[in-house]
């Protein structure tokens, strides 16, 4: 289990100093909401900030097409939000992932445990406005964002609908979202999957997010000797820390303006 205190010795002081800047020798690997789009109430209300999508997609170049966009969205989802280049794309955090060739693998096929979680879950949200209902396919997503009193009735329903011993799907919680999801994928194994292809094999890893989601991407990467970044407060396994989307924004700036 990975503890959101874990990192290697001196990381503190570490994230004291200045985080080094962006390298085109570099393999990246962004969270989206939280670290690319400020968190709002509704998953479908995301917005990307026009510069901060023309940082990415001159970082995608730069780098040889070495970016890619990890996280809980569908692919679908991700595309709806970066409209153009096919990034490549781990969604459901890796359940299904896009190489840079564009070929999509998946790693799961619904279930009739799934499609029962899926009915009673609808059957709650239509009583609860508070409550959000993100249907991603492989894995369901139930937000209360909108209604935090609600969140440790959100987990214990969800883990209710979680069969005893259940093998197949595993709970994933985050920032006032509580997820059922394929068990055994996770956003550090698909930097694994990613890091062993053309053009991340062989560079020097980085993986920036902000959610408990995204520790297994930190963990990853610090194991790799790259560099994890850290979006917002809170404890953490990231051996560097950015205060906002907007911070992020500046650091590439910063790698990108550098002659």
């Amino acid at each position: 289990m990975i503890r959101a205190d874990e990192g290697p010795p001196g990381a503190k002081r570490r994230r004291a100093a200045a985080l080094p800047a962006p390298r085109p020798d570099w393999a990246y690997f962004f969270d989206i909401d939280g670290t690319l789009v400020d968190l709002v109430d509704s998953p479908r209300a995301a917005r990307l900030d026009a510069p901060l999508r023309q940082l990415v997609d001159r970082l995608y170049h730069a780098t040889g097409g070495a970016v890619a966009l990890i996280s809980g969205r569908a692919i679908a989802d991700i595309d709806e939000i970066f409209p153009g280049i096919p990034f490549p794309a781990a969604g459901q955090h890796g359940t299904e992932r896009r190489d840079a060739a564009g070929r999509i693998s998946h790693h799961a096929s619904p279930s009739q445990q799934l499609e029962r979680v899926r009915r009673e879950l609808a059957r709650v949200v239509a009583r609860h406005s508070g409550l959000v209902l993100e249907d991603k396919g492989f894995s369901i997503a139930l937000h209360y964002r909108r209604a935090p009193q609600l969140g440790g009735y959100a987990h214990r329903l969800v883990r209710s609908l979680l069969a005893p011993g259940e093998p197949a799907y595993s709970i994933q919680t985050g920032k006032r979202i509580v997820e059922l999801k394929p068990a055994g994928r996770d956003k550090g194994v698909a930097v694994v999957e990613f890091m062993q292809e053309e053009p991340f094999r062989g560079r020097t890893p980085v993986f920036v997010g902000d959610d408990v989601t995204d520790e297994y991407g930190f963990v990853t990467v610090n194991r790799l000797q790259g560099h994890s970044v850290k979006v917002g407060p809170g404890r953490t396994a990231a051996r560097w820390h950015l205060r906002d989307v907007r911070a992020v924004q500046q650091w590439l700036e910063r790698g990108l303006n550098t002659p």
